[in-house]
């Protein structure tokens, strides 16, 4: 084992008692397991190398969180380009975003993703106000079309999902299609965009360019500060329930069972809507044994 071969990551970590995001160079050395961190601001070293246990190889990857003696990092870039090199091809975060005009197609959308090979390591329904959704176009604030866009993304509700997999920015970018929904009809007709897109600025998804842009926006949508980021549309009333669909029927291909279940993947809640909305959705839902599900059906035709 080569003891002097290291990786070196940039790496943010949110400073709680100065409210502002502080950056370090992180390096982890595979032979040993052990870890050292420079200040980048003030070119020093923030921790010396030092053994730990806790981080391991397959952690290191772009959009990442991980815990080094208690300061959450968030991996935001490489650090050279020998870990570019190395660790280029492994595993990514991206965020992807549907937007209001494909929210009624999310569950097609979410299919897509898992039969490319995607997980799915966070959800969230929400709405947008006019300043988020400013700091989610900051890149477009010199184009004409701004407004235009901002109207749109906040119009209704919104999905934010984080997907994890090998190279996950280009291979999402590849089944969102050109951002134009038409000339995506034309040049990726299997494309989102050409399946549930309908122009230029309703294209049904979005997705990051880069792996600095993918982090900048998780941020926006999934903060590791502590903060809660964009309000979710539950509307906590007494014509809603919950619905909590879990993590088989989301990946899909008893007591300890059932709490080795819950936490086998990510399940998503949902607040649903209805008169009677409690006993109206447990009827919808049925028994739950699928197997005595079956038989009762069987009984009652």
């Amino acid at each position: 084992m080569n003891h002097s071969e290291r990786f070196v990551f940039i790496a943010e970590w949110f400073d709680p008692n100065a409210s502002l995001f502080r950056r370090y160079e992180l390096l982890f050395y595979p032979g040993d397991g052990s870890v050292e961190m420079h200040d980048v601001k003030n070119h020093r070293t923030f921790l010396k190398r030092t053994k730990y246990e806790d981080l391991h190889l397959e952690d290191l990857f772009i959009g990442n969180k991980v815990n080094i003696f208690s300061r959450q990092l968030v991996l935001l870039d490489y650090g050279d380009q020998y870990t570019a090199r190395q660790l280029g091809s492994r595993k990514e975060k991206t965020l992807a975003l549907i937007k209001p005009d494909a929210v009624s197609k999310a569950g097609e959308i979410i299919e897509i993703i898992n039969k490319a090979g995607f997980t799915l390591t966070k959800l969230k329904m929400m709405m947008l106000s006019r300043k988020e959704a400013t700091d989610f176009h900051i890149d477009h604030q010199s184009r004409p079309f701004l407004n235009e866009l901002i109207q749109f993304i906040t119009s209704g509700p919104i999905i934010a999902m984080e997907i994890l997999r090998d190279d996950a920015i280009c291979e999402w970018k590849r089944l969102l299609g050109p951002a134009n929904s038409g000339l995506a009809r034309t040049d990726a007709p299997e494309s989102i965009r050409a399946l549930f897109g309908t122009d230029g600025i309703k294209n049904a998804a979005h997705g990051p360019d880069s792996l600095a842009c993918a982090a900048r926006e998780m941020e926006l949508f999934f903060p590791s500060s502590g903060v809660c980021g964009p309000a979710n549309t539950a509307k906590f009333t007494n014509c809603t329930t919950c619905c909590i669909v879990k993590p088989h029927a989301v990946s899909e291909g008893k007591y300890c069972e059932m709490v080795t279940e819950m936490y086998s993947g990510p399940c998503v809640a949902m607040e649903i809507q209805q008169t009677n909305p409690t006993m109206t959705f447990r009827e919808f839902c049925g028994p739950a044994d699928p197997v005595r599900r079956t038989v009762i059906q069987k009984c009652t035709h």
